[in-house]
C-alpha cells in the first residue's frame, strides 16, 4: 500500500510534463506566429500611407501647383499701360489719343514741354499751332485778340475750338487734338469783325 500511495502522489504521469512543455511551446508558436502577421500587418499599412501621400501630392500639382508658381510669376511683369505712364515725364497726365480735348496746361503738356509749330497773323491777331513732342498733341492759340474772336485747331477729322468771351482778355486756348507731328495740326482765327485766316 505505501508503493502505491508513493506512485500515485510522488509521480506525476508520464504525459503531463510532455504536455506542459508541448502546449508551452504550442503557446511559444502561436505568439511567434503572431509577431510575423503583426509586424506584416504594419508594413502594409505603412505602404498604403505611403501610397496615398504620394497620391495626394501628384493631385496637388496637377490641380494648382504649379499653376500658382507661373500665375505669380506672371503678375510681376508690367502691364501695357503701366508702362507708358512710366515713359512719360513727372507731371504729365497724357499723350497722344488720350489728350484729345483736354487742357494743355492741367495736363502738364505746356510750359517747357510746348513750341510754336506755325504762326500766322489775321488783323492784329496771331494765331498759332502750339505742339507739344512729349505729349503727341497740339492745340491752338490766338494772341492780341478781342472779345469774341475765336481760334480752331483742327487734324485730320478732328476738330477743337476756344474763344475769348470776357471784355479784356487778349488770349484764348483750343483743348488738345492727338497729332503724330506738329505738321498734321492746322490753327484758324475767325474774328468778331469778320476777318479769318489760317496757318498753313
Amino acid at each position: 500500500m505505501p508503493g502505491v500511495g508513493a506512485g500515485s502522489q510522488g509521480t506525476p504521469p508520464r504525459d503531463a510534463v510532455p504536455a506542459g512543455a508541448g502546449g508551452a511551446g504550442g503557446t511559444g508558436g502561436s505568439a511567434g506566429s503572431g509577431g510575423s502577421g503583426g509586424k506584416r500587418r504594419t508594413a502594409t499599412f505603412l505602404a498604403g500611407v505611403v501610397g496615398v501621400l504620394v497620391v495626394i501630392a501628384g493631385a496637388f500639382y496637377l490641380t494648382g501647383g504649379g499653376g500658382d508658381d507661373e500665375a505669380r510669376g506672371g503678375t510681376k511683369s508690367p502691364t501695357p499701360t503701366a508702362g507708358t505712364n512710366q515713359e512719360l515725364p513727372p507731371g504729365v497726365k497724357c499723350s497722344g489719343d488720350s489728350c484729345t480735348g483736354k487742357d494743355a496746361e492741367n495736363m502738364g503738356c505746356s510750359g517747357d514741354l510746348v513750341t510754336t509749330a506755325e504762326t500766322a497773323t489775321v488783323g492784329t491777331t496771331v494765331v498759332e499751332v502750339r505742339y507739344s513732342e512729349t505729349c503727341k498733341a497740339a492745340w491752338g492759340r490766338i494772341t492780341q485778340a478781342a472779345q469774341g474772336d475765336e481760334v480752331q485747331v483742327s487734324a485730320g477729322k478732328a476738330k477743337q475750338s476756344g474763344s475769348i468771351t470776357a471784355t479784356g482778355d487778349t488770349i484764348a486756348y483750343t483743348p488738345m487734338v492727338a497729332v503724330k507731328n506738329a505738321a498734321d495740326a492746322k490753327a484758324c482765327a475767325i474774328l468778331a469783325s469778320g476777318d479769318q485766316g489760317c496757318t498753313e
